[in-house]
């Protein structure tokens, strides 16, 4: 049986999620604080339109995405993973290390499903190059740069530390397979 899905922020990247999830038979229902995106939402993809606080207790919602303003997804993703539900909370995890623990040990504590959107760690170039890595055959990682080269259509609203550098830092740590000591 497909997981019932619900996402939880009907904007620019909740939108996103909203098709992906819908091409895959998945989406069971969008939410947002305005509920007149949401319901509009749910008359283009056949789905429900929920109300965010309702979305935590649904027996009929399996896992949440949280496309949602950084400054919401700790408080969301912790209330969500106590009511049962798994999350894929969008980049960042939270504003605070503090705040980002606190959502992985409520993830534990309650056997749920919790992972932050990182998707170019599953880019097949990025597997490739991470399967040479790990095999040997591009020798010992000295080094790595990251560069951005194309940055899309340009978004006033958002912040190249909180938007790029996750994926970036995503990726290198999942090249060295270690934490950084020092920042």
């Amino acid at each position: 049986m497909k997981p019932r899905i619900a996402v939880l922020g009907c904007g620019y990247w909740g939108s996103n999620h909203i098709r992906t999830l819908k091409a895959l038979g998945a989406l069971h229902a969008v939410s947002d604080v305005n509920p007149a995106r949401a319901e509009g939402f749910a008359s283009e993809q056949d789905c429900l339109a929920i109300e965010p606080e309702a979305l935590f207790v649904r027996s009929d919602i399996d896992a949440i995405v949280m496309a949602l303003p950084p400054q919401f997804h700790a408080d969301m993703a912790v209330r969500a993973v106590q009511r049962g539900k798994d999350v894929l909370v969008e980049k960042p995890i939270a504003l605070t290390v503090a705040d980002a623990e606190r959502s992985v040990k409520a993830a534990v504590d309650n056997g749920r499903v919790f992972m932050v959107g990182h998707v170019l760690r599953f880019h097949p170039a990025f597997e490739t190059l991470k399967a040479l890595i790990d095999n040997g055959e591009l020798g010992e990682v000295r080094y790595i740069h990251s560069h951005r080269l194309g940055l899309g259509k340009f978004h006033t609203e958002n912040d190249a530390l909180w938007d790029l550098a996750p994926h970036d830092l995503s990726m290198i740590l999942a090249i060295t397979g270690t934490e950084p000591i020092e920042v």
